[in-house]
């Protein structure tokens, strides 16, 4: 007696567009469901501006114009305290099993960290428009118009891009979540060696000179340039190059990461 064979249909893979858009509805997901992290992504950004606002700008600027200068050093710390979750929750992903779980699904599993790519930034640049409402209330004027302000907005969602990139890739290096938040940390301390709070012509020399050939320093100058109407000359194309530079080692070593924890499973 013959045995019959019955074909098995394999399941149809989906697009890398639709996997992608799969794990970012899940990464904003969690996101909406963890209130805790939610409300501190909101209320850390304004607890920072009152802060340096009301706490160390009088010792800096006796005029009580500081916060003129020093929302944009806020902005760009603020982003980077908020990307330093996607670190973690990368990090949980990987070591709790789920992504195994992604591999057997027809979908394309690295589109995972895509996913918590692109909710960090759709979150930050929420936590941004927060600071910029918080230091509008404080006094803040800007004078740019608004071909200036989207120019602003685009450096801020470029250089949040870029950290997030930086972050999941720390992510996916780490051993553990709670590794993952120690990396990441040292990273955030790059906006208090640049002009985020002060002028670099106030430090000496020698951390003069860190402060303006690192990547934060050209990335303030120019939000605080197109903010105030003026033209930011080079510090702009210093601050693209900085940010597509990060962006794309970042998303070369998660890639080169996932392939690797990949192969040891």
């Amino acid at each position: 007696m013959t045995a019959l064979t019955v074909p098995v249909r394999s399941a149809r893979r989906v697009s890398p567009l639709t996997s992608t858009l799969v794990f970012v509805g899940r990464s904003v997901r969690h996101s909406l469901r963890d209130v805790d992290a939610l409300t501190m992504a909101i209320a850390l950004p304004v607890i920072l501006m009152l802060l340096f606002t009301f706490v160390f700008g009088g010792a800096i600027d006796r005029s009580g114009d500081y916060v003129q200068y020093v929302v944009p050093g806020i902005i760009l710390l603020c982003a980077g305290f908020g990307a330093s979750s996607t670190a973690v929750d990368v990090a949980n992903d990987m070591s709790d099993g789920i992504v195994d779980r992604f591999r057997t699904m027809p979908l394309r599993s690295r589109g995972v960290v895509t996913g918590h790519v692109v909710a960090s930034l759709l979150r930050n640049m929420v936590a941004t428009g927060v600071v910029i409402g918080v230091a509008l209330l404080l006094g803040f004027r800007p004078t740019a118009d608004v071909a200036q302000w989207i120019g602003a907005l685009g450096i801020v969602a470029l250089f949040i891009l870029a950290i997030t990139w930086l972050f999941a890739a720390i992510g996916l290096a780490a051993k553990s979540p709670t590794a993952a938040s120690g990396y990441g940390f040292a990273v955030l301390f790059l906006p208090y060696l640049s002009s985020a709070f002060v002028p670099t012509d106030t430090m000496p020399d020698w951390l003069r000179w860190v402060a303006e050939n690192q990547p934060i320093t050209p990335i303030i100058e120019t939000i605080r340039a197109l903010l105030f109407g003026r033209d930011p000359g080079t510090d702009l194309w210093w601050a693209l190059g900085w940010c597509a530079l990060i962006v794309a080692v970042a998303y070369v070593w998660a890639a080169w990461l996932f392939r690797r924890s990949a192969g040891r499973r």
